[in-house]
């Protein structure tokens, strides 16, 4: 019998429950997939603990792959036997689930269906901030918060093959050796060094014209003094917490800023844009330009214990649970 992970009320890491499902065939439009594995995000966390709210009892993930055991009426998209891979909607933490069928995207051969589970919501997700949100161009210097992290490695990797110097912060110096191997050309310990003022070294007083800040409250407001007129505060995480209101006045004051809180699903919300965002990805992966580290592997049932472990900032890269 199928199992997944069913959360019955939000809260800590213990409120994921592994538990026996039943699992219908599939509807018109939609197709059943049996999974090889899901990944791990920080979303997971927010939709755990109810920051965002999901209706109970839900079974959490947001991306996984695996092979389509059948299809409902009307699909044409996939058919069984198909490798495939996803990111949205959740309930990727399961052994086989019914999704709709066109949110599913086939795997070229060259990638396995582990490294698609690691790489399709960070993947898109820094293809969206680089060449969407802020158009990363040759000559640009940009900050990426939690530069060791899953998104990114990516985001590093991408920024630099576009012609990007990387600064990074990182919290130690074996993740700033991470960092440095995906891309990052400045890492900056933030738990040693204040990462506005080695901003202002590094660029000589410019400042950037765009950061990224997965972080939240214990970044943003410092993350704004690094930006010059007119740059752009990407906000697009809050992995310690959410971030205060401000006001708008701040924007005006600090040089005419822009603010945007992105997120991947309103990017990927076509099928045409789905189709293309994945396509520029797989196309990244397979020259090489971004490799996808996984870094730690948690069986499925074991998904507190993942929890954990992201949540304390024990996790570099990707991390994927295994079914």
């Amino acid at each position: 019998m199928p199992h997944a992970i069913r959360v019955h009320q939000f809260g800590g890491p213990e409120v994921l429950q592994w538990e026996a499902i039943d699992v219908a065939d599939p509807g018109p439009g939609e197709a059943r997939i049996r999974q090889d594995a899901a990944g791990l995000n920080f979303i997971d966390v927010y939709h755990r603990t109810g920051l965002y709210p999901q209706p109970l009892p839900f079974t959490p993930g947001s991306e996984g792959a695996g092979v389509v055991e059948a299809v409902g009426d009307g699909v044409t998209i996939v058919q069984p036997g198909d490798r495939v891979a996803y990111a949205g909607p959740i309930g990727s933490y399961a052994d086989v689930r019914l999704i709709p069928a066109n949110r599913l995207i086939k795997l070229p051969e060259a990638i396995s269906t582990e490294q698609a589970a690691a790489m399709m919501l960070q993947g898109m997700t820094a293809h969206m901030l680089v060449r969407q949100v802020y158009r990363v161009a040759q000559g640009d210097t940009i900050l990426v918060h939690a530069a060791a992290g899953g998104v990114g490695l990516i985001l590093c990797q991408w920024a630099a093959a576009l012609g990007a110097t990387v600064i990074g912060t990182v919290s130690t110096e074996a993740k700033a050796d991470l960092a440095r191997a995906h891309g990052c050309h400045h890492p900056i310990i933030y738990t040693r060094d204040d990462f506005v003022a080695e901003v202002e070294r590094i660029t000589g007083g410019a400042k950037l014209p765009v950061v990224y800040d997965s972080v939240g409250a214990d970044t943003f407001l410092r993350s704004i003094d690094c930006l010059r007129p007119r740059g752009m505060m990407v906000s697009y995480g809050n992995a310690s917490g959410p971030v205060d209101p401000i006001s708008p006045l701040l924007l005006a004051h600090k040089g005419s800023l822009f603010l945007t809180r992105p997120t991947l699903f309103n990017y990927i919300a076509t099928r045409d844009e789905l189709e293309r965002s994945a396509a520029a990805l797989f196309e990244m992966v397979e020259n090489g330009q971004v490799r996808i580290d996984i870094k730690q592997r948690f069986a499925l049932r074991d998904a507190a214990e993942a929890h954990r472990a992201l949540e304390s900032r024990l996790t570099t890269g990707s991390t994927i649970l295994t079914i």
